[in-house]
This record gives C-alpha cells, sequence and structure tokens, in this order.
C-alpha cells in the first residue's frame, strides 16, 4: 500500500526509483523501435499522418514512431511532469501535461491514430469511461490500447499483488463489454500477470 501511494504520485520514485514504486529506472534503450515499426506495418501508418499517444510517459515510443514512420506528425499527453520533464528531448516540444480523464484538448477526428498502453487501467471506472470517449472522440483513425486484466484466479491474484498503479481491474471479457457499451471501436490487448 505504501509503494501504490507512492506510485500514484508519477513523480521521480514512480519512473527512476526503487522497483518496488514502479518502473525502476525507465531510460531509453530503443526497445521499442520494433513495437513501432510493427504497428506502423499494421496500421498502415504513412508520412503525414497525426498520432497520439495517450499516456506518453516519457515518449520513447513516440520518438520510435518517428524513426520508423519519418514525417509522421506525433502529439503525447500524459499526467506525469517528472515523465514529460525527463523525455526524449527530439519528442519534448510534442507533449504536453493532461489528464486521460478530461477533455483532451483536440479537436473531433484529429488523429489518424490513437493508442494507449498500460494507462487507461490506472483510471478508476467513472474516469475510465470519460478516457475512453476521448480516444474515440479525438481518433478519426484505429486505436489501440492495452491494459493489465486477467483470465483466471491465479492471473487474477498475481496482478493484485504486483501492481502498484490499477484502479479498474477487470478480465478480459469485462473490459470487452466495458469498451463496447462505451462505443470503443478500435483495438484492444492485454497484459497478464502468470
Amino acid at each position: 500500500a505504501e509503494c501504490a501511494t507512492i506510485a500514484r504520485q508519477w513523480g521521480k520514485d514512480y519512473w527512476d526509483g526503487e522497483r518496488c514504486h514502479g518502473y525502476g529506472g525507465y531510460s531509453y534503450d530503443g526497445r521499442w523501435l520494433p513495437v513501432a515499426e510493427a504497428m506502423a506495418k499494421h496500421y498502415g501508418l504513412k508520412p503525414g499522418m497525426r498520432i497520439l499517444d495517450v499516456g506518453c510517459g516519457k515518449g520513447f515510443l513516440l520518438h520510435e514512431f518517428t524513426r520508423a514512420v519519418p514525417g509522421i506528425e506525433i502529439c503525447g499527453i500524459d499526467i506525469s511532469a517528472y515523465g514529460l520533464e525527463n523525455a526524449k528531448e527530439e519528442v519534448k516540444p510534442f507533449l504536453e501535461i493532461g489528464d486521460a480523464a478530461s477533455d483532451l484538448p483536440w479537436e473531433d477526428n484529429t488523429f489518424d491514430f490513437v493508442y494507449s498502453i498500460t494507462t487507461l487501467h490506472n483510471l478508476r471506472v467513472f474516469e475510465l469511461k470519460k478516457a475512453v470517449q476521448e480516444m474515440e472522440r479525438v481518433g478519426k483513425g484505429n486505436k489501440w490500447m492495452c491494459v493489465e486484466s486477467y483470465r483466471n484466479e491465479r492471473e487474477k491474484a498475481n496482478m493484485l499483488y504486483w501492481q502498484v498503479t490499477c484502479a479498474s481491474f477487470y478480465d478480459t471479457d469485462e473490459w470487452a463489454w466495458i469498451l463496447k457499451e462505451w462505443g470503443y471501436q478500435g483495438d484492444y490487448g492485454f497484459i497478464y500477470f502468470d
């Protein structure tokens, strides 16, 4: 509980402090380039298209998108001032502080691709609904989100004991129902603690 309280402040301890508070040190190492390349290929991303990362953290994946698809336009939003201050220098001008559970500062249908990786499960259900609907609103094309979930009691127990920031605990069927109920039309995937 003490670790979770510290982690949910989204500061230095979460990103670059001890492992019990979050990442345990999150620095750029290039691991996201194959992810950006695979996502760009799957979603047909081209130069000039606009993408948004909801919960961009230090912006490492956004940076890799600029390498995978030169000429792509990037935007990122995150609640962590520390994360943004310690983002890749190349992407800092395209990142802004903000809450995924509020009105996003972009017009309807602004982005060709909107994604969120391991962020939305950190919201409570009423915040989560707003965030999902805002992703849907600002995206005119493809969307993808990845959240923590579970498929059985073992994974549920592991998730409850391992996580330090998760606020929405749903199994995969519940996530699918929630997203459909709220009008989300994008793709989604899960992280399991097995």
